[in-house]
């Protein structure tokens, strides 16, 4: 049924049928009361850019598909994507309607098009027994005033009862495509039920995800920003707290480019949904609190990432962006990436990295606790598994002597006795080998030993 169609049978009804009760609506700066109608559902068509489902059909228009939600392949596909939307509320909802049918009026153009009630009218054409939708008919199609539909729309849409319903994302779209629209920050925030401040947050984080996906070459694909909330707010205040190199949170002497290394490994973090409250550790609070913060453990922490990332990235498989299925495509291909984070033991380079930099962040708080630290480093090394075939390695074996050689600086402040009774001990140790160049070499080291010994006694004595 083609527009002009839709409109002359609309009319029809509100001419000749009674009314269904009167609903008072927002528009153009008062609340109107406007007559509710009973319309056939076959006259209405889906709103494409509904705010329930705007990030799934801005998607799918990047990859190329025109929707027409008036013709029948469209109409299905936005009836999919508004089920799958929220699916448990759906079913809720489904039921509630199959008991008492349509409870809350929609709101619809004279054209027939769903501003308000797009999800109601999906759950009644799901059901056989309803061939109605109760609704106010506004008196303009969608061209004719975009601006006050798009008004009504919004605080419908975006009110308190509603939001609850709603993806975390769309919030964050439906700003970005208002104020794109020239609409300034005071109406948006009006439109929403919100405070000026939200709504600037909301285009700043928005700002953040747009650069995200362009990171991850998935430019305006906005399903895969799906349960990454809570970290991209995170990230968003570090970034406004720490660019311009003058955050007292931040270690001492840092510079931008600290801060797009920052940023970088968020990306990568953000991508493997990786757990909010250990994200922060990253940047999240004073300076005593995370990585950026002490400027050693921040350039152990990006050395090791960046070292363990780049092979990764670089074996991945492209973007296929003919693909049937786009967002499940993408979504196999970051299982596939976390997955090939990890070692056999099934732990990720990522919790690994968080892991030994919480330690070293603990430890440094732990500064003025030797024997805490000191218990810590024994546990530790206890810890180590010497049959493992790892623990011959050459990282090994030089971390041990770091380790060895910084014991053996600690002791000698506190007691040099100590440290001679150690020493008696390794050499009470050592067992020879018959490798006859390996003597050759040990002979030189004992010749040493025997003059540093006569060394020592010579003072002493």
């Amino acid at each position: 049924m083609n527009q002009e169609t839709r409109i002359k049978k609309i009319a029809e009804i509100t001419k000749r049928e009674k009314e269904h009760g009167r609903q008072d609506i927002p528009w153009k700066d008062s609340l109107e009361p406007m007559a509710v109608f009973l319309i056939p559902l076959e006259y209405l068509v889906y709103n494409k850019y509904n705010g329930r489902i705007l990030s799934r059909t801005k998607s799918l228009e990047m990859q190329g598909y025109k929707i027409d939600a008036a013709s029948k392949e469209g109409k299905n596909l936005i009836e999919k994507l508004l089920m799958d939307s929220n699916p448990s509320r759906n079913k809720q909802t489904l039921e509630s309607i199959n008991k008492m049918g349509q409870e809350k009026v929609g709101i619809i153009t004279r054209d027939g098009i769903i501003i308000d009630g797009n999800r109601r009218a999906m759950l009644l054409n799901k059901l056989d027994k309803y061939d109605y939708f109760k609704t106010v008919v506004l008196d303009v199609t969608l061209e004719e005033n975009p601006l006050e539909i798009e008004k009504l729309e919004t605080t419908y849409q975006m009110g308190e009862d509603e939001k609850l319903g709603y993806k975390a994302i769309e919030k964050y779209l439906k700003s970005k495509l208002l104020y794109q629209r020239k609409i300034s920050v005071e109406k948006i925030a009006d439109w929403m039920g919100e405070d000026i401040s939200k709504v600037k947050e909301y285009l700043s984080v928005m700002d953040v995800m747009d650069e995200y996906l362009d990171y991850l070459g998935c430019k305006g694909i906005y399903t895969q920003l799906d349960e990454r909330e809570d970290q991209f707010i995170s990230l968003t205040r570090w970034l406004e707290a720490f660019y311009g190199e003058n955050s007292s949170k931040a270690f001492d002497g840092y510079t931008d480019s600290d801060v797009d290394d920052l940023k970088i490994i968020s990306f990568d973090y953000i991508r493997a949904i990786y757990e909010g409250k250990e994200f922060r550790n990253i940047g999240y609070g004073l300076r005593d609190n995370h990585f950026f913060g002490d400027k050693r453990i921040w350039a152990s922490f990006r050395d090791f990432h960046f070292k363990k990332i780049d092979s990764i990235k670089n074996a991945e498989r492209k973007i296929d962006f003919k693909s049937d299925n786009l967002e499940a495509h993408l979504r196999d291909r970051d299982a596939k990436y976390f997955e090939s984070t990890k070692n056999k033991e099934g732990e990720s380079f990522l919790e690994e990295n968080i892991r030994i930099h919480k330690q070293q962040l603990q430890n440094k708080k732990s500064a003025n606790e030797p024997s805490k630290l000191v218990n810590t480093a024994s546990d530790a090394l206890n810890a180590i598994n010497q049959k493992n075939p790892s623990f011959s390695s050459s990282d090994v074996s030089v971390g041990l002597e770091l380790i060895s050689e910084k014991v053996v600086s600690m002791i000698t402040v506190n007691s040099p006795d100590k440290i001679l009774s150690q020493v008696v001990k390794i050499l009470k140790s050592i067992t020879l080998g018959k490798n006859s160049s390996l003597k050759k070499h040990m002979l030189v080291k004992v010749l040493e030993i025997e003059k540093i010994v006569a060394s020592i006694k010579k003072d002493i004595q």
